[in-house]
């Protein structure tokens, strides 16, 4: 805006809009690292328990696994993000930066779709525990739906991401993260 003025709309530019979404994804990473660290705190509250004082928990192993879940499927927005998936690129990075650009266009086209298939299913699995009521077979009995959440939410949030990187790619915003594997 002329003058000095800052726009009031945080969305009114594409490239812009990349940073709210990149925030995003680096706040679920940054607590997907903490749910790690969380995990690794009641693991060894649980060796202590069991080994030392021959009284293991009943919530251990299941909060470290429902925890498990969380940090993973909230942390695939952010790694692909850093562009820190698995990727084989010694003929791709061969290649001239057009047709380097393709074949990051289609990778970023098929992770995309999957993202969609999984949300539209996810969501289905959930509205169906919670319709029927399941639950983990444990002494905590956790209602399943809510360790099946975190399937929608993850490749929501990768979904979200995807088409960010897909923007990135195709538009050739400043901000993108380096390819290197």
């Amino acid at each position: 805006m002329a003058g000095g003025q800052t726009d009031p709309l945080p969305f009114s530019s594409a490239c812009g809009m990349t940073t709210y979404i990149d925030n995003l994804s680096d706040w679920c990473g940054r607590l997907a690292a903490w749910l790690f660290f969380i995990i690794g705190g009641i693991i060894v509250f649980e060796v202590v328990a069991r080994y030392a004082f021959l009284s293991p928990t009943i919530w251990g192993e299941e909060m470290s696994r429902f925890l498990q879940i969380w940090a993973t499927y909230l942390a695939a927005a952010h790694v692909l993000r850093k562009r820190q998936l698995i990727a084989i690129d010694v003929v791709v990075s061969k290649m001239n930066p057009l047709f380097q650009k393709i074949c990051e266009s289609c990778a970023l086209l098929v992770i995309i779709v999957f993202c969609i298939v999984a949300v539209f299913y996810g969501i289905d699995i959930v509205i169906d525990s919670v319709r029927v009521g399941r639950a983990t077979s444990t002494m905590l009995a956790v209602p399943s739906w809510m360790t099946e959440l975190a399937i929608p939410v993850g490749f929501g949030l990768m979904l979200v991401q995807a088409l960010t990187e897909l923007y990135r790619t195709v538009a050739g915003c400043a901000d993108t993260p380096s390819s290197s594997h």
